[in-house]
């Protein structure tokens, strides 16, 4: 599995697109900034500026339910926010 593993597309990540040219990415776990600006050049063939990252952990939670308590895990992830060159855009619906 390749780096990037898929655009986020949530309402905040899409305004600082229009603003401040902003993409976002859920990004493998060990990858880090070098690896994830060289990801985004080769497969969209955009400059890239500058590159944020935030971990998120792995998270725990419980259900009341008539069985008892239920206990389900979301596991953790990586998120990349990907600036890009002045007048550079992707465009995700039309790949």
């Amino acid at each position: 599995m390749g780096i990037i593993k898929e655009p986020i597309l949530t309402e905040k990540v899409v305004n600082q697109t229009d603003k401040f040219n902003r993409y976002g990415f859920i990004v493998d776990l060990h990858a880090n900034k070098i690896q994830i600006k060289k990801a985004v050049e080769e497969m969209y063939g955009v400059e890239v500026v500058k590159v944020n990252t935030m971990i998120y952990p792995a998270k725990t939670k419980l259900k009341y339910t008539k069985r008892g308590i239920q206990e389900s895990k979301r596991g953790a992830f990586k998120k990349a926010i990907v600036e890009l060159k002045e007048g550079q855009s992707i465009d995700f619906f039309n790949q």
